[in-house]
């Protein structure tokens, strides 16, 4: 497996190399590493395809990892945080996710889109971007193209989201603390969550960031929820009809992997973080671990894809990821409306 994992740690290298470079030049990273391990990854494989020694590392890498990143989330979310917001707002904020993912799901479809495509669009949008499409696609049996795409097209309108909300907030006059929320249920990252909110001061950060953690924390109900879904879903084919990479889906219906197994730890240290077992010291280099492992595996599905396919998507994509943020925003405040935060 050492070929295949070294190749996914150089492009790993090479993402990060790029992102330093964005914020030497820019002051700021526009394309995260995360996003740029799937472009370099693409493009190495745009020029290039690995053999069947680089094979193993490279699975290893894309699976393996993105699950162990997965449970690793779980430590960056605690019960105290989540009661803090209310449990009208929680309840809320569950609903909006909930919302937004059927409305999502049903513009992929008419779009054309195939399901597991419109559920990865569906839970990038209204979770957590980038790192919901990454947990998602394994538990549904996605293959690295849907991964890639989503994710590429995710990021775009990630940045365009963040540079043009403020101004939606400054135009409707809404106060720091309705901004905030409203940036926490829309915008995709944490760190997204805070550039967009800065601009109408401290408590719209503060709020943006607490309701971002609930949302997050919708990942993994949703997954748990998608995994008893994912029997149901036909098994994706390749043209030698073959299955598609990875265990199909319609495999998994047995009671070892009703419940993924890194849900079920995503669950536990969370249950962990909330018991005070997880050290307050610890918590920030679990999350760099989980991002490193996340960015290392995006490398691995990047080295995956097939360009034509992602390009192909792209139309249908965009427009899928457009329109649904549109009906995430409009749930969104239409939640604020009703809990009278203005």
């Amino acid at each position: 497996m050492l070929p295949g994992i070294a190749l996914c740690l150089a492009v790993t290298g090479a993402a990060y190399a790029l992102e330093a470079g964005e914020r030497a030049l820019a002051g700021k990273a526009w394309l995260e590493a995360l996003v740029l391990a799937i472009l370099v990854g693409t493009a190495v494989r745009s020029l290039w395809t690995p053999g069947d020694r680089w094979h193993d590392g490279i699975i290893l890498s894309a699976k393996y990892l993105l699950e162990v990143a997965v449970v690793l989330l779980g430590a960056s979310v605690s019960a105290a945080t989540i009661l803090a917001a209310g449990p009208a707002l929680l309840f809320g904020i569950a609903g909006v996710v909930a919302g937004a993912i059927l409305l999502s799901v049903g513009i992929g479809r008419l779009l054309g889109l195939p399901t597991r495509m419109a559920l990865l669009i569906a839970c990038g949008n209204s979770i957590c971007g980038n790192s919901a499409i990454a947990a998602v696609a394994p538990v549904i049996g996605a293959d690295s193209d849907d991964v890639a795409a989503s994710i590429a097209f995710t990021a775009v309108l990630g940045v365009v989201v963040v540079l043009g909300l403020p101004l939606l907030g400054i135009a409707l006059g809404m106060s720091g603390l309705a901004f905030g929320a409203l940036a926490g249920l829309t915008v995709y990252a944490v760190p997204q969550v805070i550039a967009a909110a800065s601009p109408l001061g401290a408590t719209a950060v503060q709020m943006g960031t607490l309701v971002k953690l609930v949302r997050v924390l919708m990942l993994g109900p949703v997954c748990l929820a998608l995994s008893l879904v994912a029997p149901r879903l036909a098994p994706q084919v390749v043209p030698d009809g073959e299955v598609a990479a990875g265990e199909p889906a319609t495999k998994r219906f047995d009671l070892a992997h009703l419940v993924p197994w890194f849900i079920i730890g995503f669950l536990a240290l969370v249950a962990c973080r909330s018991l005070g077992l997880v050290p307050t010291a610890s918590i920030a280099p679990i999350g760099r671990v989980a991002t490193l492992l996340t960015v290392v595996s995006m490398a691995a599905l990047g080295l995956g894809v097939d360009i034509r396919v992602v390009a192909k998507a792209g139309g249908r994509v965009t427009a899928a990821l457009v329109l649904s943020l549109l009906g995430l925003g409009a749930i969104s405040l239409t939640l604020l409306a009703a809990l009278h935060i203005a």
